[in-house]
This record gives structure tokens, sequence and C-alpha cells, in this order.
């Protein structure tokens, strides 16, 4: 099995993670996002603490990273609430669909702060799956409109995010970044935690903990996944997560995405899929014989 197979399997993996990580959070009912996003990063700030301790590296990264580490954490913070609060009012895969647009928003942030050239493949790619995102908003002045609005927003705090981390690169071992992240994020949430804090059934306490273990599975394989091959060779596999989703909307909660969505999810496929493509390394062509043994 070479890298590129094991990247693949590893980004598959990270993808249905992360789908169950937000079957559990809708599944866990009525609670308040602050005390779901508490539970999912603390979950994932005990696995990440196991690994730091495991391979004997820094808790809290090096000295020169600290605001770097600091400005990750506080966008990834942002983007997870938003996403939290719009998977409990959204169809499931309606709210992934428009989480995973943050790709596309990287492509832009990394241009303008990191000085990054846009291609003219991406900036076709970046405006089909924005076309894609207006099928699923359906803009109108309903709430169901600001909901998805709310998790485009999720997906731009995600996107600066992860311009952070491609500023931070191999400073820092990742479990470092992701253990810095779940502890501040902790820590940030503490105080709401404890003030909106509802009463759970043993049920909702299960789902909460499994949402922060499946968040760990998809954080660490992805991870994982980018360590065996580039990104740019591997990362369409990522939308798997979009029919794991799916699937779990028609049939645990019976939400079946409405055509409009459905289009919009084929646009930005789509548009994942053109921009693949275009990234892939192209084959060199072999246009001399090769010498004959004499």
């Amino acid at each position: 099995m070479n890298n590129v197979v094991k990247g693949i399997i590893a980004l598959i993996i990270s993808s249905l993670g992360f789908s169950l990580m937000s079957l559990f959070v809708k599944y866990s009912g009525d609670l308040p996002t602050v005390q779901k996003t508490f539970f999912r990063n603390f979950i994932s700030m005990l696995i990440a603490l196991t690994l730091v301790l495991y391979y004997r590296e820094s808790l809290f990264g090096k000295r020169e990273n600290q605001g770097w580490l600091l400005l990750r954490s506080a966008l990834g913070l942002a983007g997870v609430l938003l996403n939290f609060f719009t998977i409990d009012r959204m169809v499931l895969s309606d709210a992934d669909i428009l989480n995973k647009l943050s790709p596309f928003f990287t492509i832009i942030l990394c241009a303008i702060f990191l000085k990054e050239y846009i291609r003219r493949f991406q900036l076709i790619s970046i405006v089909i799956a924005l076309i894609g995102a207006i099928f699923i908003i359906k803009p109108s002045f309903s709430s169901d409109t600001m909901f998805a609005l709310i998790g485009v927003l999720g997906a731009i705090f995600a996107a600066g995010a992860y311009t952070v981390l491609r500023v931070l690169g191999s400073r820092e071992k990742f479990y470092t970044v992701v253990f810095y992240f779940s502890f501040f994020s902790t820590v940030a949430l503490l105080p709401f935690f404890i003030y909106q804090f509802e009463p759970m059934t043993m049920n909702q306490f299960w789902m909460l903990i499994l949402s922060g273990v499946f968040a760990a599975v998809g954080q660490f394989g992805l991870t994982i996944a980018y360590s065996f091959a580039p990104a740019k060779e591997i990362s369409i596999f990522f939308y798997s997560t979009i029919l794991f989703t799916a699937l779990f909307s028609v049939i645990v909660f019976n939400e079946v995405p409405d055509t409009l969505s459905i289009l919009g999810y084929i646009i930005i496929f789509a548009a994942s899929y053109y921009m693949y493509m275009k990234n892939r390394p192209k084959k060199l062509k072999v246009t001399g014989k090769k010498n004959r043994a004499s």
C-alpha cells in the first residue's frame, strides 16, 4: 500500500469522524451550544494531552509561536461555535456542506494576508462554490437564511484558523497545536459553560462524550492523511463527509434535503473536484526511447 492510498484511507476515516461528531452533537438534543462545544473540546484536549505526554513534547509550544497559536485557537473556537449553532438549526447535511466552504475561503485569506497568488482555476472554483452555496442558503428574510449565513461565517472563521496553520507549518507538532487549541477553548468556554449549564440525561452526556472522541478522530485523521500525501493529491476525498452526513440526515433524523440544496451540494462538489484535478501533478510523458542494453 503506497502513501497516497494510506492518505486517502486516513482522510476518509477523518471525514467519517467529523460526520459522526456532527451527528452526536445534533442527537444530544436541545442543549446550549456552549455546553456542546465545551464537551467537544474538553474530550479532544484529554486525548491530545495523552499524545503530547507520550511523545514528551511541549504542551504549549515555543515562545515565539504564542501569538500564532492564540490566533489559531481563537479563530478555531469561533468556527466551531458557529458550526455547532448551525448544526442544531439546519438540516445536518446542509450545515455540513456550508462548513466545507472553508477551503475556498482559505485560498482567499492566504492571498490577502500571506500574499499567496490565486491562480485562475482557483478563482473559478471559488465562484462556482459560492454559487452552489446560494442554492443551499436560498436568500430570503427568513430565519433559515440567517442560520445558513451564520454557517458560512463559521466556515470563514475556520478558514482563518487554517490560514494561521499555514504560517505555523512545521514549527509545532500537530498534537501540541491540537492540545493548545482544545485547552484554550476549554478555559475560554468554562465561565459560559457554568453559567448556561443545563442538566443532562445520561444519553445526552454520552452523546457529547462521543462528539468529542470523534472530533479528535477527525482532527488527527486529517493531520495524518496530509503527512502521507500532499493535500492537492487527496483533498477531494475529504468531501466524502457530505455522503456520510447526508445518510445520517435521512436515516437518523428523517431530514431530506430539498432539491435546491442537493443541487448546491453537486455544484460545490464539482468546484472541489475541478480544483482537485487542476492541482494534481501532471504525469510526464516519455518521448524518447529507452536505451537497449548491448
